[in-house]
């Protein structure tokens, strides 16, 4: 495994311990986080701050126990690394829980996520939400 890797690796890790911190740690000042559209947080945000209001902030306020657990990381060995998990968690509105399949594409460049796009079953996510 490489270098880009094991970043995202680490991200996860500080995903699953509730680190905020260490989730954004290795994040370019610049990065790129893309929510796909039809995700309640959809559309791009760049840079730590938006992403902490904009995507975490958000995931933490509104559901709860949401997780990112991912079943397999393919490294792409060029610095892009492809996350494949489930989210899982109830949404505290409605007291719905969801379980639903996810593929999240990194960018690592030097050191440095630059960019991240999300793909789910944005149905399942909203059902969970009405």
């Amino acid at each position: 495994m490489s270098e880009a890797s094991d970043i995202i690796k680490a991200h996860y890790a500080a995903s699953d311990r509730g680190d905020l911190d260490g989730m954004v740690e290795a994040f370019a000042d610049d990065v790129a986080w893309t929510e796909m559209a039809g995700f309640p947080y959809a559309g791009t945000y760049v840079g730590v701050d938006a992403i902490k209001a904009g995507v975490f902030g958000r995931l933490g306020k509104e559901w709860e126990g949401f997780s990112a657990d991912p079943d397999e990381i393919v490294d792409g060995e060029d610095g892009t690394v492809v996350g494949i998990g489930h989210y899982s968690g109830t949404y505290r509105a409605t007291g719905r829980s969801m379980r639903v399949r996810f593929v999240h594409v990194w960018r690592v460049k030097n050191g440095k996520v630059t960019g991240f796009e999300q793909f789910c079953d944005t149905h399942l996510v909203r059902a969970a939400m009405d």
